[in-house]
């Protein structure tokens, strides 16, 4: 009991020169109490001389040359039709044998015909009149019985031609929908009478490799 009031009595006569655990501090004297790190400097350099931290600029991307660009947009843009020496091979027999057909291309729609065919699009198409004459130049398939020429995704529009003719506009029978609501009396009626573009393929002809 003596040893205990006598180390008592030493830590009250002893300043306190020491600080209580962060933990029961507040926030501000947290932040006051954190030391430094400190930096090993020479004593004998002189303030001038000491190192200083610098900051790197960011480094710039080079621009690249406006002729590398445009080799690049065309390499990835354009493409050239190009007759292989298959093609040049074959697309004779191709041609020697009757009845050609093709898958024509209006408007992304496809349509496989041959000539004579008669052609209703699912639409009406704007700026022609009847007696009008089409060049479709956009046919992913040419073929005949035995041969098949397939495109990339189109064949080459100088190795065939294909017109065709405008009819006429037909139209449909009016229909009448009755429109309603959930919870609701009122019904509304839609009338509706869609008009179709009529085509004829008047020709169809292969005219070869150049």
């Amino acid at each position: 009991m003596s040893r205990a009031l006598l180390r008592s009595v030493l830590e009250l006569r002893t300043p306190i020169t020491r600080l209580p655990p962060t933990f029961l501090l507040p926030i501000r004297a947290r932040g006051l109490t954190t030391t430094p790190t400190a930096q090993n400097v020479d004593p004998t350099m002189p303030p001038s001389a000491t190192p200083t931290q610098t900051t790197v600029p960011p480094i710039a991307p080079t621009p690249s040359k406006p002729s590398e660009k445009k080799a690049a947009t065309a390499a990835t843009t354009t493409t050239t039709p190009t007759s292989s020496a298959s093609v040049a091979e074959l697309f004779p027999l191709l041609r020697a044998q009757p009845s050609h057909y093709l898958t024509v291309h209006i408007h992304g729609c496809p349509y496989l015909v041959t000539e004579g065919d008669r052609v209703r699009l699912p639409f009406l198409m704007h700026g022609v009149v009847p007696g009008d004459v089409l060049r479709l130049d956009r046919a992913s398939t040419l073929g005949s019985r035995d041969y098949t020429l397939l495109g990339s995704p189109y064949v080459d529009p100088a190795l065939f031609e294909c017109r065709a003719t405008v009819l006429g506009v037909e139209s449909e029978p009016l229909r009448v929908k009755v429109k309603t609501k959930r919870r609701n009396r009122r019904s509304r009626r839609v009338a509706s009478k869609h008009r179709y573009t009529i085509l004829r393929i008047s020709e169809v002809k292969l005219l070869g490799p150049s």
